[in-house]
């Protein structure tokens, strides 16, 4: 199984940016704990950050015949981007939306995501761990599917 996680604007700034809500560990740290974890599990991951929708449109779009799942954080582009629906509603690759917080119990316009109606699960509130249970939740899907995601 092959499987991209992509992080949209400021997780680059993981452990500086808001420790009491985001927590101390890296960008770093959590790509090195995703690819452990995946390591053992047989899935060969790719990662990519960016600030900037375009480029996160880009990368969706190179999973596309590539990949066989998705593990996205779109950060702000949660509550904004219809661009971000849109491709990955195009590629066709089964996809996880993930939040280290939980945005139901933040701000009201954070419990609004444009992203999740296409996406088949989204995992928050669980910290750097919801990366993880993201990952098993596509393996998963990818067994029951026989590769045939």
């Amino acid at each position: 199984m092959k499987l991209l996680v992509i992080n949209g604007p400021n997780l680059n700034l993981l452990g500086t940016r808001e420790p009491e809500i985001y927590g101390r560990e890296t960008y770093d740290d959590l790509c090195g704990m995703i690819a452990a974890h995946c390591r053992d599990r047989g899935i060969d991951v790719r990662f990519f950050q960016s600030n900037h929708e375009g480029a996160l449109v880009d990368a969706i779009q190179s999973a596309y015949r590539r990949d066989d799942g998705i593990i996205i954080n779109p950060g702000a582009y949660t509550h904004t981007s219809v661009a971000l629906l849109d491709a990955v509603k195009a590629v066709g690759v089964p996809t996880v939306e993930v939040h280290i917080s939980d945005p139901d119990a933040r701000e009201d316009f954070r419990k609004v995501s444009f992203l999740r109606a296409a996406c088949r699960a989204t995992v928050k509130g669980r910290g750097l761990k919801g990366y993880l249970d993201a990952a098993d939740l596509l393996a998963d899907l990818y067994k029951k599917s026989g590769g045939n995601v």
